[in-house]
């Protein structure tokens, strides 16, 4: 993913599936089309790859903790 939205959520008490669903609700009410992927700072996911929200989660050092990089795959 070259292109997509960050999005800032650094509420404690809400996991990460209600942050990337409302990450992506706003994405999608933005932009006019449903994300495919999400990345996160590995703190934020107990997991490497999980799907939350309808969406792809995937971690990366270069994400800062409570941000989320959200977007569309490219296309193959």
């Amino acid at each position: 993913m070259n292109i997509g939205m960050l999005w800032f959520d650094n509420d404690p008490k809400r996991d990460l599936d209600s942050k990337v669903t409302d990450a992506a609700a706003y994405y999608r009410k933005k932009y006019g089309r449903k994300p495919t992927v999400c990345f996160v700072n590995p703190a934020m996911a107990e997991q490497k790859e999980l799907k939350a929200g309808g969406v792809e989660v995937k971690t990366s050092d270069t994400i800062l903790p409570n941000h989320l990089w959200i977007g569309s795959k490219e296309p193959t």
